[in-house]
């Protein structure tokens, strides 16, 4: 699934402790952390079309 900061939040990635980007970060559908994380209303899940879109335009910024 992938994930993102809810509105007005920063969230850390708790294995890499840097912040989460705001197009969001891939993380494993069934990690207990991540959806506790999710549960408590710290990130919010994107939708399929919006993480393919999110990630195509960061694939994009990469090659310029």
């Amino acid at each position: 699934m992938r994930v993102k900061p809810a509105p007005g939040l920063s969230v850390r990635n708790p294995e890499t402790k840097q912040l989460l980007p705001a197009d969001g970060i891939e993380v494993p559908d069934d990690s207990i952390l991540w959806n506790k994380i999710l549960n408590d209303g710290d990130v919010v899940r994107m939708d399929a079309a919006k993480a393919s879109a999110a990630t195509a335009a960061a694939k994009d910024g990469e090659k310029e």
